[in-house]
């Protein structure tokens, strides 16, 4: 009978302290799983947070290029603008005939002068045209077709 209580005692007394060592042993699992995804978690809002600072700061830097390239196309038009308006006014006569001449003159004038001027470099290299002289030539040629299309179409 001794051995019968022993056994019993021993029995119940090893399943309670085996189910309190294996509460305790699942208890600090459940524990340690619980911090390692606490862990992750933080290291999951961390990076979301880096990537969103550097989101916002690309939007930032952005916002700012856009800013200054509107800022930039204001002034290039403003400037546009009043070179066109100073250049409309050089345009109107001033009322008095010779001034009038004069200034109706001075363009024709001074391309004729550069247009000699060139004629006689190109005389004295032997009618060799070098690099320069064969872009100048596609340029002028270019500039007067292209004005004679604009001036037919209104432009």
């Amino acid at each position: 009978m001794i051995g019968s209580l022993i056994s019993f005692l021993g029995g119940s007394a090893f399943r309670m302290i085996w189910g309190e060592v294996a509460a305790f042993v699942k208890a600090r699992q459940d524990h340690q799983h619980e911090l390692q995804m606490l862990n992750v978690q933080a290291q999951l809002e961390a990076q979301a947070f880096e990537r969103n600072q550097a989101a916002l700061k690309l939007q930032t830097e952005l916002g700012i290029k856009t800013i200054q390239v509107q800022a930039e196309a204001d002034l290039e038009r403003i400037d546009a603008t009043g070179f066109y308006s100073a250049f409309a006014e050089a345009e109107k006569p001033s009322g008095v005939a010779w001034v009038d001449a004069f200034n109706k003159a001075i363009r024709p004038s001074a391309a004729t002068i550069c247009l000699v001027l060139w004629v006689l470099e190109l005389a004295a290299a032997g009618w060799v045209m070098g690099e320069w002289d064969k872009a100048l030539v596609a340029t002028i040629l270019g500039f007067f077709f292209a004005s004679r299309e604009f001036s037919k179409r209104g432009k």
